[in-house]
Order: structure tokens, then C-alpha cells, then sequence
């Protein structure tokens, strides 16, 4: 069984979120007096990127699900409308004499 898109999205960054979390976890305790000069840069670097990339995935994850509930909203009116129209054409009508 397949993920949908929307899951793919939010594993992805989970995993940007947790690999970040990691590295600062790591280079503030474990790493912490060994991270020195170009290393130290390229350490933060990196953490700096999979944040920004959880960022990202998290915006366009938004966006995904603004057009999706935007699009099962115009549905549901759609239908609704279609719905209320049958209706009322099935309903019989009354005419009242003598008015």
C-alpha cells in the first residue's frame, strides 16, 4: 500500500524536522568541542538547510490542503445546489383556485 501525496509530504518533513533536530542535538552536546572552523560551518550549515527544506514542505503542504478543501467546498455547494434544483422540480405544485 502506497503513501498518497500528502503523506509522502508530511513524512518528508517529519524527517527533514527530526534529522535537524538530531544534528543540533548532536553538535551541542556530543560534537560540541570537536566542531572547529570549515567543519563547524558546514555542521550548521547543513542543520540550517534541512530546517529551511521542513519549512518549505510544511508551506507547500498548506497550500496543497487550502486548494483541496477549496475545491471540496465548491463541490459540496455544487451538489447541494444540483440537489435543492432536483428537488424542486420533482415537487408537485399546488395551484390554489379561486384566488
Amino acid at each position: 500500500m502506497g503513501l498518497d501525496a500528502t503523506a509522502r509530504r508530511r513524512w518528508l518533513g517529519a524527517l527533514m524536522l527530526l534529522g535537524a533536530l538530531g544534528l543540533l542535538i548532536a553538535g551541542e552536546t556530543i560534537l560540541k568541542g570537536h566542531l572547529d572552523g570549515m567543519v563547524f560551518l558546514v555542521y550548521w550549515a547543513l542543520c540550517f538547510v534541512l530546517t529551511g527544506l521542513a519549512i518549505v514542505t510544511a508551506y507547500l503542504d498548506a497550500r496543497a490542503l487550502q486548494t483541496r478543501t477549496r475545491r471540496e467546498a465548491r463541490e459540496l455547494l455544487e451538489n447541494t445546489l444540483t440537489k435543492i434544483q432536483t428537488d424542486a422540480e420533482k415537487k408537485p405544485r399546488s395551484h390554489k383556485s379561486g384566488q
